[in-house]
């Protein structure tokens, strides 16, 4: 037990418990409550910790329990910029869990969680300042930050939360009224973008990327040359840029989140003919740096079969990886009644989540084992929620600000 104090700041009183608080526990602690403090505490100069030398500084604060490593970040810059650094959260490695998570536009105050690793259930509350307003309007999420949209009396706007440090931000839309779709947040290691598309009129739509670091927003033409009226699939992030994938005719495009440049390449190699196919989603995992679409391949619009293709960047073209059994082939299928347009793909931890919007369960493959299992029900879903379920990859992150 010791106490922090920097020159003109509130001492802060840590006690180290015998037994460390695990961080999967995170999802019931709020960051604003204050550390435990014990009678009599003895307060250590601020002279002497403030000028203890950085190693000595991280040997301390390695016995400290997580929930307490979150408060001292507000303490000061020093130790949050040593807590923060990726020095200390390599050598110091948190058991985090991830999530699939869960929205509806009947949940309001919080969000059901799915722990892959345990397979359970847990929940995810939001504070105050976004139960309210944005529960039912989570719109994308990347790297631990999730996006919401806020639609107060006087105007509207998006916020991005940090579920683990309970911070967020307000960003203003670049102009009002503000249309938007097909809206993707990418988080980087120390900023975020967010791209979306923008019909600020009857006859032209514009690409708006916002840049955390200068918290700007840019406008780009060209999205009407590429992407037709109604598309509805979001896009993914893969070497530099976003990719949406086509299916009528089957094309691949991408937009750079640089320049607002867009490109397009056809799938050649063994990607089937063009009339063979009734949809095609994107997903990518982030670490190997690999893009890969999950499609369905069938005739007259009607699916028979669903199978995982990995993109060959030398090439520029698709390889078969997986077949998806028949049998969960036909549930499938039945569970989307073949309208495609209700199917969406995500990435979570080395699966690749095949989803529908009005089906609470997920359909995933593990990448590494090559197998395939079905996400169950929450347990929480009241029976009468048929439809708008979104599921989104929540892998939460101490670095990840907003």
């Amino acid at each position: 037990m010791f106490r922090l104090r920097a020159p003109g700041k509130k001492p802060i009183t840590i006690t180290t418990p015998t037994t460390s608080t695990s961080a999967s526990n995170f999802l019931y602690w709020s960051p604003e409550s204050s550390p435990t403090a014990v009678s009599s505490p003895t307060a250590m100069d601020p002279i002497i910790w403030s000028n203890l030398p950085n190693h000595i500084l991280d040997h301390i604060l390695s016995f400290l329990p997580f929930k307490t490593l979150v408060s001292l970040r507000s303490t000061s810059k020093h130790l949050r910029s040593l807590i923060l650094s990726p020095t200390f959260l390599s050598d110091h490695s948190f058991s985090l869990p991830s999530f699939l998570l869960l929205s509806h536009p009947q949940a309001f105050q919080s969000f059901p969680l799915f722990d892959p690793n345990l397979i359970s259930w847990r929940t995810l509350p939001l504070p105050r300042s976004l139960s309210l307003t944005c529960a039912s309007s989570l719109l994308s999420s990347s790297h631990g930050l999730l996006c919401f949209s806020v639609s107060p009396s006087s105007a509207s706007s998006l916020s991005v939360f940090n579920p683990l440090t309970r911070s967020s931000r307000s960003i203003k839309f670049p102009f009002y009224p503000f249309p938007f779709e097909l809206l993707s947040l990418v988080a980087f290691p120390d900023s975020y973008r967010i791209f979306t598309i923008s019909s600020s009129s009857s006859t032209s739509r514009s690409v708006c990327l916002y840049d955390s670091g200068d918290r700007s927003w840019r406008i780009f033409g060209g999205v009407d040359q590429v992407l037709p009226r109604g598309f509805n699939q979001d896009g993914v992030f893969y070497n530099g840029s976003l990719y949406f994938v086509r299916s009528e005719p089957f094309l691949l495009v991408s937009v750079n989140l640089d320049d607002g440049k867009w490109t397009a390449a056809t799938g050649d190699g063994v990607f089937p003919a063009e009339d063979e196919i009734t949809f095609a989603r994107l997903v990518t995992d982030p670490e190997k740096k690999i893009l890969y679409m999950v499609g369905g391949i069938g005739s007259n619009g009607i699916c028979r079969s669903i199978k995982i293709y990995e993109f060959k960047r030398e090439t520029e073209s698709w390889i078969e990886a997986e077949t998806l059994p028949d049998i969960v082939c036909r549930k499938f299928t039945s569970v989307c009644y073949h309208n495609y347009e209700h199917v969406y793909c995500l990435w979570h931890k080395e699966m690749i989540c095949v989803c529908c919007y009005n089906w609470p369960e997920i359909l995933f493959f593990h990448v590494g084992r090559r197998t395939w299992h079905w996400v169950p029900k929450c347990p929480s879903l009241p029976e009468k929620w048929s439809c708008g379920f979104r599921w989104f990859s929540l892998v939460p992150s101490l670095s990840a600000s907003v």
